[in-house]
């Protein structure tokens, strides 16, 4: 067994994941294992599985032409620092409790080291019609060799400076602009902060005027495209001056919410009960916001208008032809 890619040395914030790939070839397909020796001089090399460490450990294996493993673990700790080992071989007895393998396993190894994650100090800042975010790392951190803001996983600013601080300005309305952002600071490994900017929702509706025929399910959106979610969604319709809510007990409604979305399913319309405006309401930490949607109910027969009145206007100019035709002298008739 040889190795083709061999697992590379690695440096990781806590909380943060670390992946290790190694790749091996061989005639019969090697196996492989991963071991791992701590940073604790009595501490040993120990085999680590799929699951351990409280299910943070994922290993993934594949054999085919060659061998490939990768290991991940999620949720770093300082005890994860240490020397990870990726272990190949095809000996027939390599994993035999007696015998000694003829072939030894071959090794590749790669350190991790978990650093202390840094704490960085957030705040929003709103004055005029301008917006503000801002990160500070206040701790003991690497060596920054600049920033990066990223928004809706897109790079809206990007610098070189070396600075603890670093900010990012938003010109238009606060509502217009929220979610989350992130400051990236660029260093070995890089850090990263998350500022906020949460508003009331503001709903729209998908279409603000819908048409469903007689007989048929009309099907009503609302969506919420700001953050945060909204937690509680509520559908109700106007009449008599006065709104209802709608329910899903109430036999021919359904509504299924998620975050951002709503939707509102009414069976077999009827065109005296169902037309009307209906509202869409949702609500979050920071408010609520509303939007209206319109619903038309047309009679089954509605689509056969215009067929008809081709159908009529058709026999009308057949009608006027043919009295034309009776009524024309027989010298105007052509050779």
């Amino acid at each position: 067994a040889g190795f083709i890619k061999s697992p590379l040395s690695q440096k990781r914030l806590t909380q943060d994941s670390v992946e290790l790939y190694c790749e091996a070839i061989g005639n019969p397909i090697p196996e492989i294992q991963w071991w791992f020796e701590g940073n604790d001089p009595n501490e040993t090399y120990a085999q680590l599985w799929d699951g351990a460490r409280q299910d943070r450990v994922k290993i993934n294996a594949t054999y085919n032409l060659h061998s490939t493993s990768t290991i991940s673990i999620a949720n770093l700790t300082g005890d994860d620092s240490g020397m990870y080992e990726c272990r190949a071989s095809n000996d027939p007895d390599r994993n035999h409790l007696s015998k000694s393998p003829k072939v030894k396993w071959i090794r590749s190894q790669a350190n991790v080291f978990v650093i202390e994650r840094p704490e960085i100090a957030t705040q929003v800042s709103e004055h005029s019609d301008k917006l503000t975010l801002s990160c500070n790392i206040s701790a003991s951190h690497p060596a920054i060799m600049g920033h990066k803001w990223i928004h809706k996983e897109k790079v809206v600013q990007q610098d070189d400076s070396k600075d603890v601080f670093t900010s990012y300005t938003i010109i238009g309305k606060k509502e217009e602009h929220s979610g989350v952002y992130e400051c990236v600071y660029e260093a070995n490994p890089q850090i990263k902060g998350q500022v906020n900017v949460s508003v009331a929702p503001q709903v729209t509706a998908y279409k603000k005027s819908e048409h469903g025929n007689e007989g048929d399910t009309g099907v009503l959106t609302c969506k919420n495209p700001s953050f945060p979610a909204v937690t509680t969604w509520s559908w109700s319709k106007s009449g008599h001056g006065v709104s209802a809510l709608l329910e899903n007990a109430s036999g021919r409604y359904i509504i299924k919410s998620s975050g951002n979305k709503t939707e509102l399913r009414i069976l077999k319309l009827d065109i005296e009960q169902d037309t009307g405006d209906y509202f869409c309401n949702g609500t979050n930490s920071y408010g609520t916001g509303d939007a209206t949607v319109n619903l038309r109910v047309r009679s089954r027969l509605a689509a056969l208008w215009p067929f008809l009145g081709i159908v009529a206007e058709v026999l009308v100019l057949v009608t006027i032809i043919f009295i034309y035709e009776k009524r024309r002298k027989p010298d105007e008739v052509p050779d």
